[in-house]
C-alpha cells in the first residue's frame, strides 16, 4: 500500500464515527452552556421595585386613605393596604389557613376568607374560623422624598405605624419582609 501524502490527508473526507463524536461534543457544550445559563440567570434576584418580593411605593402621605376608611386593594403586589385609628398597616393578601385569597367585605367591615370562612379586623386581627393566626403583615416605611432618610418604619411585631404629618413624604411597603401574624387565642 502506498503511503499517505500530507495533501491527501488534508482532501479525506471524514468518516462517520468522526462525525458523531464531533456531534455528540457539540451537543455537550451547548447542554453546558445553557445549564451555566440557566444557573446564572437562577441566581440573579427576580423581584424589582414595583414587583412582588421586592419594594412597592404606594404613593405619598397626602394619598393614603383616609383613617377608618375600607381597606385600599393592591393585586400586583398582593396586599391590603389598611389605614386604622391606630396608624397604617400593609397586611399580605394571603388567608394563613390555607393560602386563599381573601377580600374585603364593606357590609360586614371586616376581611372573609371565601374558602373555609376565616375572618380578620381592618387591622388583619384574627375574629373566628379555622386560620390558626391573625394576618402576616410587611413591613410600611415613610420616606422623606429629598433626602432617603426613614421617618418612619413598622416595628418587628407589625403594629400599626403612626403616619408623619409630611403630606410629600412617600409612602413603601417592603414586600421582601413578611411579619408573621400572632397566634389566634
Amino acid at each position: 500500500m502506498a503511503k499517505e501524502t500530507p495533501s491527501q490527508k488534508e482532501n479525506k473526507p471524514i468518516n462517520r464515527r468522526e462525525f458523531l463524536n464531533f456531534a455528540w461534543l457539540a451537543s455537550l457544550g451547548f447542554l453546558t452552556l445553557n445549564i451555566g445559563g440557566m444557573t446564572y440567570l437562577f441566581s440573579m434576584p427576580r423581584f424589582k421595585e414595583g414587583e412582588f418580593g421586592g419594594v412597592f411605593t404606594v404613593g405619598s402621605v397626602s394619598e393614603l386613605p383616609a383613617a377608618g376608611s375600607a381597606p385600599v386593594n393592591y393585586p400586583k403586589v398582593k396586599l391590603w393596604l389598611s389605614n386604622t385609628e391606630q396608624g397604617a398597616l400593609a397586611i399580605y393578601k394571603v388567608c394563613t389557613h390555607l393560602g386563599c385569597l381573601y377580600n374585603w367585605v364593606d357590609q360586614e367591615g371586616k376581611f372573609i376568607c371565601p374558602c373555609h370562612g376565616s375572618q380578620f379586623t381592618p387591622e388583619g386581627e384574627y375574629i373566628q374560623g379555622p386560620a390558626p393566626r391573625s394576618l402576616d403583615r410587611f413591613v410600611l416605611r415613610v420616606v422623606d422624598p429629598n433626602t432617603g432618610n426613614v421617618l418612619a418604619e413598622t416595628d418587628e411585631a407589625g403594629n400599626p405605624l403612626p403616619i408623619p404629618n409630611d403630606p410629600n413624604a412617600v409612602v413603601r411597603v417592603d414586600t421582601g419582609t413578611r411579619i408573621r401574624g400572632k397566634p389566634k387565642g
